[in-house]
């Protein structure tokens, strides 16, 4: 059994990796939940060594835990990821791509055990809250999920048979030609509407970077992780649909938002 408490302490999220009776346990707290995720750690972790990654690993070492080891948050989303591959029996022999959508995201070259970091985007998970803040007023992740579902984008998005209307368009009537722009000449839509924009236009920018850094690595699959995909399924249909009619096979793993947790976890 690994001895050893892995915490992925990012922007927004505390996630948490350890075993118990030879199995995985995950747990999940806000970042303003912070003491009470500390308060539970210092009550299991007598005896186990408490492994940090993320964007406050640093604070989190200096503030609460000054025995932990620090693992590079890139390096621990990689071997959480692949570690999570292996339990679910997903093997790629080839090079592939690793995506770990959380407050941004990060796009990750993985060939058996060598990794590199190719490319960043400041679009991600803190995109989808900020903008759900000002359109729907609100910072709960699951309404502004739920909302996105229950809305329409054509409502909002300017899309390619609108431009060709009522003659066929060349390409699938439903893509984007221009993201809100309907917005700026009519006022129809609602704020169910506009998140299902945002997710969209979300989706659209990551499989467009993940098309360019695909063909110039040449490579055909394609891993996502991240806490924005969990409980997002908007946004997976969106990357699914949008990947695949662009020659890329996606591949979602269970439980991948606690890559770098497991990654930090099992680097000891």
């Amino acid at each position: 059994m690994n001895n050893s408490i892995g915490i992925d302490a990012g922007g927004s999220l505390i996630k948490i990796a350890y075993e118990e009776k030879n199995r995985m346990h995950f747990r999940k707290h806000s970042i303003h939940e912070a003491n009470a995720a500390i308060g539970w750690l210092r009550m299991i972790s007598l005896n186990k060594t408490i492994t940090l990654t993320g964007g406050r690993a640093g604070r989190f070492k200096a503030e609460y835990f000054p025995e932990a080891k620090i693992v590079d948050e890139f390096t621990a989303a990689c071997k959480g990821a692949k570690y999570l591959m292996m339990e679910e029996g997903r093997t790629i022999h080839e090079k592939f791509l690793l995506i770990n959508i959380g407050t941004g995201t990060s796009w990750f070259t993985i060939e058996d055990e060598h990794y590199d970091r190719v490319l960043g985007s400041g679009v991600g998970g803190g995109t989808f809250m900020g903008i759900g803040k000002i359109l729907a007023e609100s910072n709960d992740f699951s309404k502004l999920v739920n909302m996105s579902q229950k809305g329409k984008r054509g409502n909002v998005d300017l899309l390619v048979k609108d431009i060709y209307d009522p003659e066929e368009p060349p390409i699938p009537g439903n893509l984007t030609a221009s993201n809100f722009a309907k917005s700026a000449v009519k006022d129809i839509s609602s704020p169910s509407d506009q998140m299902a924009s945002v997710i969209n236009m979300i989706a659209e920018t990551i499989t467009l970077l993940t098309v360019q850094t695909a063909a110039l690595h040449d490579i055909k699959k394609t891993v996502f992780i991240g806490s924005t995909l969990t409980g997002n399924e908007p946004l997976q249909s969106s990357l699914k649909l949008y990947c695949k009619m662009s020659g890329i096979e996606p591949i979602f793993l269970r439980n991948g938002e606690f890559s770098g947790a497991i990654g930090a976890m099992r680097g000891n």
